[in-house]
């Protein structure tokens, strides 16, 4: 069974994890309940083709329209109705008025000193906030991409942990973070985008926890891949978790090979408990065995991301309870540096300790290759530009003078 495919009509298991899962959201106490603040305003990008299709011949318009609509959205990469030149007024006038068409609004972007990294702060409808990040190299344009505006899993070393959870993002706003940068590689001329003109990789590694929105993940890789949509390999997509065990073992049985990729960063429950609070509702031995269910049924290889943190999680003893943890899987360990995070004491491990536990890590013979972020001088790490923005205006209003009643 397909799993992400059973959205209007979920059965009982699905539902029963769906249920768990989103009990597990829990959002800001400032921001509005998340059961009635994640669904706004249904827009174009929303839509899957055959609810387009629907929509389409319900407005009382040949279904070949459709097609069309399809062709501007997601290959001529239209940001709004006008630019629809073969499709007839009506038709455009009513969908504007049942669902909106229009790129996420720039707050910030910024745009790294060798001009091979671009991250963008975009303001959602609601007011939410969210971070996208392209990342080019050589041979692949990459997207770092949010599912949810916050995040509640609270991991400490994540700037996105400090911001709490808003809401989930529906499909066309993960999809819209694409298009963006789509827009641009497809426009642009500058030398730093190393003639890249597509969007090639995409990474689930932005602000939120993908696993989390399941259905609206899936239902925005299903158009990433589509052919007549943007028609990108499943093997190029990423999706990484921080350890969601019923939605890893649906995530299994889904027929897309999209590769997954866990957050673990600690061997033990009791460190692993401190640094990600979902360890203490699904420990790392029921990580494991997901994991291990999950090779064996989908037969691809599992990447670990494990952050080094100075002195917290990088002692050679670390790597060694690593390397028994996960000796014999079918699996690569991707060692990361952590980022700097604004109001956190927490600092990434020096060069010095980075090489000497990958040494250590090497010896169990577990395939591992250390990632240095891209981007640092714009903090292009997941909530960073976010969090930075936030600070300052809590700053500015502070020294607004206060009124008196």
């Amino acid at each position: 069974m397909t799993v992400s495919l059973e959205v209007n009509n979920p059965p009982e298991g699905l539902a029963r994890d769906l249920a768990a899962i989103e009990a597990l959201n829990l959002p800001r106490k400032d921001a509005l309940p998340l059961a009635a603040s994640r669904k706004p305003r249904q827009t174009l990008l929303d839509y899957d083709f055959g609810e387009l299709t629907a929509v389409v011949k319900e407005l009382g318009f040949p279904a070949f329209r459709a097609k069309q609509i399809w062709g501007w959205l997601y290959q001529k990469f239209a940001a709004d109705y006008g630019e629809m030149s073969n499709l007839p007024r009506p038709l455009l006038e009513k969908l504007a008025a049942k669902a909106p068409l229009a790129p996420l609004e720039v707050v910030v972007e910024k745009v790294a000193g060798d001009g091979q990294t671009r991250k963008v702060l975009f303001r959602l409808a609601d007011g939410a906030e969210i971070e996208s990040v392209l990342m080019l190299y050589p041979d692949r344009a990459t997207v770092c991409v949010s599912t949810q505006a916050g995040c509640a899993m609270g991991c400490t070393f994540c700037a996105t942990g400090q911001l709490g959870l808003f809401r989930n993002l529906q499909a066309g706003e993960i999809v819209q973070q694409v298009l963006h940068f789509e827009r641009y590689l497809s426009t642009t001329e500058d030398e730093a985008a190393m003639g890249h003109k597509r969007v090639s990789n995409l990474v689930f590694m932005g602000m939120g926890e993908p696993l989390a929105n399941y259905l609206n993940l899936w239902k925005a890789i299903r158009r990433f891949h589509d052919p007549d949509g943007l028609n990108m390999g499943a093997r190029k997509m990423t999706v990484s978790t921080v350890g969601l065990v019923p939605m890893i073992r649906r995530f299994a049985e889904e027929d897309l090979p999209v590769n997954l990729a866990i957050s673990l960063h600690a061997a033990n429950d009791t460190l692993r408990g401190s640094m990600l609070p979902i360890n203490h509702r699904f420990p790392i031995a029921e990580l494991m065995q997901a994991c291990r269910d999950y090779i064996e049924k989908s037969n691809r290889r599992v990447s670990f991301e494990y952050t080094l943190v100075d002195g917290q999680n990088d002692s050679p003893a670390a790597a060694r309870e690593l390397g028994r943890l996960l000796q014999g899987m079918l699996c690569h360990v991707n060692l990361i540096p952590m980022n700097p995070v604004p109001g956190s004491s927490q600092r990434g491990s020096t060069g010095e300790r980075v090489k000497a536990f990958q040494a250590e890590l090497t010896r169990f013979g577990i395939p591992n290759s250390v990632r240095f972020e891209k981007g640092r001088d714009i903090q292009a790490a997941c909530g960073q530009l976010k969090v930075e923005k936030d600070a300052a205006e809590l700053k500015r209003a502070a020294k607004q003078p206060q009124e008196t009643l």
